[in-house]
């Protein structure tokens, strides 16, 4: 076994700790009273070295001074809390780093976010049962992701640009399969305004904004929703521990609103997109920024690249899927770049180490707003497709059924007849 790493890589000796021992390598520092008295309390003993598995606030750990007494520490501001440079001895941040320890021991915001998405899908499947029978969309055809129809997703609230705005080459007067349709072609038709539901457009241009938002809570199917709380629960979670809850829950709806709005920018129109894989991105971006902030601490760097890309590219692909958009990945992976850089709890053990990461925090900062306001302006009042006509296959297979990614990938009805 690497005694600098053991089998689980976690960077630190693998040697047990015992309080009692002459070594100082195997011992926590023993108050004074060992020395004087042998026959301190068995109470006193336990609470000196409990001291040292507590799990406090990183931030504002309690140092001990070389004559064992406990240094008070200094008064830290909330910014430099949520920058990570608070009063905390920088020997400790980094073994804490190897260990996998950050800011808080319960990711919180994880939870919550969790429970509301399976509150979320239950919702979606009742409606779709309501609507057709039966939770799981089997007719016209089968949701490959074992979950609601493309009607009922829309309604309650994928990213749908023909319910966000106007849309060239789909009239307000568009006819859509109704959420009770099961015949292919469909039977029961209902227009682009009681599709989208939320009260309708109050006979004004489709403005339902909030997309860009509720997207995030919903999933396509069983499928979908098991994919993305396994890695919620895992990587997101490991990173809220890191950050804190503050600095994740900027992070995560960030990147996923962010990349919401790239989708609807590129994507094709027609096609509705849901789920938090933008903003699970949005997470896994802050482990490359810790990857290369921390290089030096990390263990087998290189290694962990490797595995890094494999999975990004693993991600990547299954942004091809239907209802999943590979510009809510990549959109997510950008903010989620820029944000965590920000954010994220970097150690610096030098000046210059320092002043490199605030270089990078200055000008994340002003480019994050910049994509934000350029994009949304840019959704709102122009046609993406003409400043990038190739952009669509970044998250679109080229297929009969799709038109080969051409147009608008939507199936219309107006009138009676196909457009």
């Amino acid at each position: 076994m690497d005694k600098s790493g053991g089998a689980l890589g976690l960077g630190y000796s693998d040697k047990v700790h015992d309080p009692y021992s002459d070594d100082p390598a195997l011992s926590f520092r023993r108050p004074q009273s060992y020395a004087d008295n042998s026959d301190v309390s068995l109470v006193h003993n336990a609470q000196d070295i409990g001291r040292a598995g507590v799990y406090e606030d990183l931030e504002y750990a309690e140092p001990y001074a070389d004559e064992g007494k406990k240094v008070e520490p200094e008064e830290t501001s909330p910014m430099k809390r949520l920058f990570g440079t608070g009063k905390y001895p920088l020997d400790q941040r980094i073994e804490d780093k190897k260990r996998g320890i950050g800011r808080q021991k319960y990711p919180f915001v994880v939870w919550a976010l969790t429970i509301a998405m399976v509150g979320v899908f239950i919702n979606e499947l009742v409606v779709n049962s309501r609507a057709q029978g039966t939770p799981v969309s089997l007719k016209p055809v089968v949701n490959p992701m074992l979950g609601p129809s493309e009607s009922a997703l829309i309604n309650l609230g994928a990213r749908f640009p023909p319910c966000m705005k106007i849309v060239q080459g789909v009239p307000e007067t568009m006819q859509m399969a109704c959420l009770n349709d099961t015949a292919n072609p469909p039977n029961q038709l209902c227009s682009l305004e009681d599709i989208c539901g939320f009260g309708g457009f109050h006979n004004q241009t489709p403005n339902q904004w909030f997309r860009f938002i509720t997207a995030i809570f919903l999933h396509a199917g069983f499928i979908h929703i098991i994919l993305n709380m396994i890695a919620q629960l895992t990587v997101s979670a490991q990173i809220e521990r890191e950050m804190g809850s503050a600095g994740f829950l900027i992070t995560y709806f960030a990147a996923g609103i962010f990349g919401n709005v790239l989708g609807g920018n590129f994507s094709l129109v027609g096609a509705p997109s849901i789920g938090a894989s933008g903003a699970i991105f949005g997470t896994v971006a802050v482990t490359w920024v810790d990857l290369f902030a921390h290089w030096k601490y990390q263990y087998r760097p290189v290694r962990k690249l490797v595995f890094m890309t494999i999975e990004l590219i693993l991600g990547i692909a299954l942004g091809y899927i239907p209802y999943v958009d590979n510009f809510a990945h990549l959109g997510g992976l950008c903010m989620g770049l820029l944000v965590g850089t920000t954010l994220y709890p970097v150690i610096s053990p030098t000046k210059r180490h320092k002043l490199v990461m605030w270089g990078f925090r200055l000008a994340a900062i002003p480019l994050a707003i910049v994509l934000f306001v350029v994009l949304i302006r840019n959704f709102y009042t122009s046609d993406p497709y003409a400043a990038c006509s190739g952009c669509r296959y970044l998250s679109c297979i080229p297929t009969s059924s799709n038109n080969h990614c051409q147009g608008t990938g939507l199936t219309m009805t107006s009138g009676g007849s196909s457009i």
